[in-house]
């Protein structure tokens, strides 16, 4: 199982963000969901890993993997606030969303806790822990190690 991962974990990065590119679509396009500030930003930041994770894919270049991973953090981080100040409305007040659909509205709520918000938290989430897993082993660690054992021989 980690084989696969660490084989395929660019490819499963890149199908998780195209879903959660194409659910953001669907739900401002086909069912006219209007975007809140705050799910602007998300996108900001999810938006371009599906291109560079695609070409990483088709490259099977896993040296893209530092330069996406801030986007996925960033990223989370504003789903993880957005999350928050839906669901607590105390910080709704302190910073509230002046232009368009206020920040703390709920299009979904399935089960009580499934929002927008912590659904793409849950794809930052995924991409984050896809990349790691695809990392290379290939560390200056290693590389010491494969050193000090041919000093043996």
């Amino acid at each position: 199982m980690r084989s696969l991962f660490r084989n395929y974990g660019i490819y499963f990065a890149w199908i998780v963000s195209m879903v959660a590119t194409a659910g953001s679509l669907y739900l401002s396009e086909v069912l006219h969901y209007e975007p809140c500030r705050l799910c602007w930003f998300q996108r900001i930041f999810m938006y371009p890993q599906v291109v560079l994770l695609g070409i990483a894919a088709y490259r099977n270049d896993r040296n893209v993997i530092p330069y996406i991973l801030p986007l996925s953090f960033i990223g989370g981080s504003i789903s993880v606030y957005h999350y928050a100040e839906q669901k607590i409305p105390a910080l709704a007040k302190a910073l509230p969303c002046k232009v368009g659909i206020p920040c703390d509205f709920d299009y979904l709520n399935w089960f009580g806790f499934l929002t927008i918000p912590l659904m793409c938290l849950i794809a930052f989430i995924l991409i984050i822990v896809f990349l790691f897993a695809a990392r290379n082993t290939n560390e200056p660690m290693q590389v010491t190690t494969d050193i000090q054992e041919t000093e043996h021989l």
